[in-house]
């Protein structure tokens, strides 16, 4: 398969006018300027411009119609399984060729993408999200004798006190196929009674999970708002900070000194903001006291030269809903918004991504000889408007592994 671009970007470095990417089976040939290209006799794909598939690094495919995290253990799973499957196939055609998912379904419904029953992106899930008891993934209205059961019958919240219990949670995880953990270092605002700003797991918890996780060369995802909560999980050794709110020099300091990456997640900030009617009033509140401390975070990561990567914590099924599948490349728009520029945000998005798993991560996110053939051709140039890549309709083409998935040859 060949394609020739106006317009080629590698994912890091610098664009080329006039390139042309070779995919040969499920890896990439060549990415270049055209004139340098192997001649081939196969007709060429055109298109105006032409990177990587992008890498969504923080979302969740749970299946829900609204944020209301209650309503999660009110429904059957089949019927949140089903709405889900139809968000695997709007982040694909949206050009997102690989997620990361933070905890959800998507564990599950990888194994269906990887026979070809559905398309979709390459998932690396997590499983269900390990949290204590009245952290953040804890339900905090219902009995705990109810969240118990959930999370016996495959729930997508796991809670474990005490290190013991915190090993378990992560062979619990490792044994559905996770291949990345996920905890909550903090409150959230999405939960009801927690704060934010204060840490949850002890420092010893922290660090059993991180060392169990790496007996299995997996990585740790921590889910932190506030600054405590940041510096014992960089402390523990997480790989990830997620959403990072109260970020500070310092903190951006240890993550740059601990090579952690900052995943943002400003698009599902911006969409409860615009909604505040459309979450619990508890999450509304909390929110309004994080949303500018969120913004300010990533200037100190910027200043601080902390590595970033694209997540959009959007979690929710249909167009209508709050936080849409389908629409995640907004996230990119919003990097920009901070500061940004168009190649940092699409390297952030396509880059980046990989090393959000560690030693799990494929050759995936750049157009390079050798590196996976997961491929997106727009009708527009991303560098000259970022926002193109929010609108899947500007998605002309994408390949997965070298197949194509979207568009016409």
């Amino acid at each position: 398969m060949r394609i020739d671009a106006d317009l080629l970007i590698p994912g890091r470095g610098d664009p080329i006018r006039d390139g042309t990417a070779i995919l040969d089976g499920a890896r990439i040939a060549y990415a270049g300027p055209r004139a340098k290209a192997p001649r081939s006799d196969e007709a060429a794909t055109k298109v105006r411009a032409v990177m990587p598939g992008m890498w969504d690094c923080h979302l969740h495919f749970m299946g829900m119609r609204n944020l209301d995290l209650e309503r999660l253990v009110a429904y059957p799973t089949a019927a949140l399984a089903a709405r889900a499957t139809k968000d695997v196939e709007a982040v694909l055609r949206a050009g997102f060729t690989s997620v990361r998912e933070v905890g959800g379904l998507g564990i599950y419904i990888q194994q269906a993408i990887a026979d070809g029953s559905v398309d979709g992106p390459t998932v690396y899930g997590a499983g269900a999200i390990l949290s204590q008891t009245g952290g953040h993934a804890d339900i905090h209205a219902m009995p705990l004798a109810t969240i118990a059961d959930f999370t016996a019958h495959g729930g997508m919240l796991q809670l474990c006190d005490g290190v013991a219990e915190c090993i378990k949670a992560v062979r619990l995880q490792l044994r559905k196929g996770a291949r990345v953990i996920k905890i909550c270092a903090s409150g959230g605002v999405l939960s009801e009674v927690d704060h934010p700003v204060h840490q949850q797991f002890s420092d010893d918890e922290l660090k059993a999970i991180v060392d169990e996780a790496g007996r299995a060369d997996r990585v740790v995802a921590a889910h932190c708002h506030g600054k405590p909560g940041i510096m014992a999980a960089l402390r523990a050794g997480c790989r990830t900070i997620e959403h990072g709110s109260y970020l500070d020099d310092e903190a951006a300091a240890a993550m740059r000194e601990a090579k952690a990456v900052l995943v943002w997640t400003r698009s599902i900030v911006a969409a409860i903001m615009s909604g505040l009617d459309k979450v619990p009033p508890y999450a509304a509140a909390k929110m309004r006291v994080v949303a500018d401390r969120h913004l300010e975070a990533l200037a100190h990561a910027r200043k601080a030269k902390v590595t970033l990567a694209c997540g959009t914590d959007f979690g929710t099924s249909g167009a209508g809903s709050l936080a849409p599948h389908g629409t995640n490349g907004g996230e990119l728009a919003h990097l920009v918004a901070a500061g940004l520029t168009p190649l940092e945000a699409i390297e952030a998005a396509t880059a980046n991504g990989p090393l959000t798993l560690g030693p799990q991560a494929p050759r995936s996110g750049l157009l390079a000889e050798g590196y996976d053939a997961d491929v997106i051709a727009l009708d527009a140039d991303p560098l000259a408007d970022i926002g193109v890549l929010a609108d899947a309709a500007h998605v002309t083409h994408v390949w997965k592994a070298g197949r194509l998935v979207k568009g016409a040859a």
